[in-house]
């Protein structure tokens, strides 16, 4: 059994007076200490499956089952960081990732909070940065304090929804780079929702695109066999990223190619691709 499981997931929105089913049928398997990216076209669904895989949205029929036990509600074992940083302005940096910890080390001390806090603000490369509020951060700065307070209360799974996508590509390259960092120090159990092909190749031990909507589903999952630590720059033109990216890519067009009404594409439709 997998340490971490979706089986059959189906979920629908409902507005007026139409359904629209969004996902169907989802069933992904993951295992312990494993990274694995969702990859799919905007709109497709990937923030409601983070949703439903966190407990805070429910789905209409199928289960969420983590180390054999179905997840019926949030709970602290998984953590979620989201597209916009979601820090509360009015506490520092050390505050923010505090407040999570100690809303779930409940037996720690005062000290033994303290120290656990800093530790994970070390973790990002931030304890010079702990007294500051989120006014004076970069957006960057500020994403790795989201992850450091996901990472705080030590998640059996870490859900990523598209993390860096409101970031500049310079900043959006360097933290991927961290969270590349982080995964191996830590050994956390992550999946991470992206449109950006080449990232999830660089981050992920494995990728499972979702096709196009509506009613989208999981495909086939494509192995990253690269060895780690995976270097952005000689990644591009190493053999095994060449191939994956490319058989992501082709499963991706045809899936949306398949639901497109027309020749001419949605406008909606985009993917996120970098040159190589």
């Amino acid at each position: 059994m997998a340490y971490f499981e979706a089986r059959d997931i189906t979920k629908s929105y409902h507005r007026n007076g139409r359904t629209t089913c969004v996902l169907e049928s989802v069933t992904l398997q993951i295992e312990r200490g494993e990274f694995v990216a969702v990859v799919g076209f905007s709109g497709c669904g990937k923030t409601t499956l983070v949703s439903i895989l966190a407990g805070l949205s429910a789905a209409e029929a199928g289960s969420v089952i983590l180390d054999g036990r179905p997840m019926t509600e949030p709970s602290p074992e998984r953590a979620v960081v989201f597209q916009t940083y979601a820090l509360l302005p009015w506490l520092t940096a050390f505050e923010n990732i505090y407040l999570a910890v100690d809303q779930v080390f409940t037996t720690f001390d005062r000290m033994q909070k303290h120290e656990h806090t800093d530790k994970y603000l070390a973790m990002v490369g931030l304890s010079a940065a702990r007294d500051r509020k989120p006014a004076q951060l970069s957006g960057g700065m500020r994403q790795r304090v989201a992850l450091a307070r996901a990472l705080a209360v030590e998640p059996a799974i870490l859900l990523m929804d598209e993390p860096l996508s409101a970031l500049d590509a310079l900043t959006r390259a360097a933290l991927q780079q961290e969270f590349a960092r982080v995964h191996q120090r830590s050994g956390a159990t992550m999946v991470m929702v992206t449109n950006d092909v080449d990232e999830a190749v660089l981050l992920a031990d494995r990728i499972v695109p979702l096709t196009a909507g509506p009613g989208a589903t999981l495909g086939p999952s494509f192995h990253v066999d690269i060895e780690r630590p995976r270097d952005r720059r000689a990644i591009n033109h190493h053999p095994a990223f060449k191939e994956v990216r490319k058989q992501v890519l082709e499963f991706l067009i045809a899936s949306s190619a398949a639901r497109r009404p027309s020749r001419r594409p949605p406008s909606t439709t985009r993917l996120s691709l970098v040159p190589t």
